[in-house]
């Protein structure tokens, strides 16, 4: 991967409310929202992912769980919500901004579930060397203690939530989470809703993956799916389908750059992605920014 330091810098400016790490004290500014799905589901933001709520008879089921500073105040939306401490926990991938809570959740007796590839990340220090960023490995209490390697299901609450992995998505270890009888997804990191998203192209994802992973989500929705992204705003069907299709051009034009033995920083300067800026470039990256991350990623 071939990418600027003035490039490196200014990812790390975007990324520091995506998945690093926060100080305690910076937990005071952060508001948690807490936005209603339906049927007992709601998404709470603040700063990192997005996090998946479910509170019912059988207890509350939580998906993601930011930084470890900001549990408190999730604790607090839960009960404001009619939930109590989470019963389970499932990450939908292993970086920080969406499992930094699980040490915190665990020691509060969550059951906490996840991708079997989500467990071994966290188990060892994992570097991305982009955005020179080092993340050590988690205590026994914040690791998943069960996990699974294709499907996994939870009969609760009154629903079917059927848990699926994503290969070589956003990581290689994504999980998506579909809640048959509400009609909700949530997609974990698969879904930046309006804007183009980071791949972790060292830790197994790809942007063949991701595409392959919005087609996967799309099978499953209609017109009355609401979809909690990652990040960005609550999503629906038609969001999902410009995205997938943002991705697919992506992908095609920078196929035929490689192709063409053009290197990262030639397929940069060709700009590819000019029309595609205006709707999409507004997020974490430019539409530079982000072909120099994921050019080198590409089959």
């Amino acid at each position: 991967m071939t990418i600027t330091k003035a490039r490196i810098a200014g990812l790390l400016v975007g990324l520091l409310g995506l998945w690093g790490a926060i100080p305690a004290v910076a937990a005071d500014t952060v508001n948690i929202e807490t936005v209603p799905v339906r049927n007992g589901i709601f998404m709470l933001t603040g700063q990192g992912g997005n996090i998946g709520l479910f509170i019912g008879e059988d207890g509350t089921f939580l998906i993601d769980d930011q930084f470890a500073p900001l549990t408190e105040k999730h604790l607090a939306a839960i009960r404001a919500a009619g939930g109590d401490t989470p019963r389970f926990l499932i990450n939908t991938h292993y970086h920080a901004d969406h499992t930094g809570g699980n040490e915190n959740l665990g020691k509060a007796g969550a059951l906490i579930f996840s991708h079997d590839k989500v467990r071994e990340r966290l188990t060892v220090e994992t570097v991305i060397a982009a955005f020179n960023m080092v993340t050590p490995p988690l205590p026994k209490d914040a690791l998943p203690v069960v996990t699974f390697s294709t499907d996994l299901t939870f009969h609760l609450n009154g629903d079917t939530l059927h848990v699926f992995h994503a290969p070589r998505a956003h990581t290689d270890g994504d999980s998506v989470i579909h809640f048959e009888k509400a009609n909700v997804i949530h997609t974990g990191d698969v879904l930046f809703n309006g804007f183009y998203p980071f791949i972790d192209v060292d830790h197994g994802g790809s942007l063949q993956g991701m595409i392959a992973a919005a087609d996967a989500v799309l099978a499953l929705t209609d017109g009355n799916t609401k979809l909690i992204p990652g990040h960005g705003p609550l999503g629906d069907r038609a969001q999902l389908q410009a995205y997938r299709d943002m991705l697919a051009t992506a992908y095609a034009r920078l196929g035929n750059l490689k192709a063409q033995g053009l290197h990262a920083a030639a397929a940069v300067a060709a700009q590819p992605l000019a029309d595609l800026e205006p709707r999409w470039g507004k997020g974490l990256f430019t539409g530079d920014q982000w072909v120099g991350l994921i050019y080198g990623g590409l089959d």
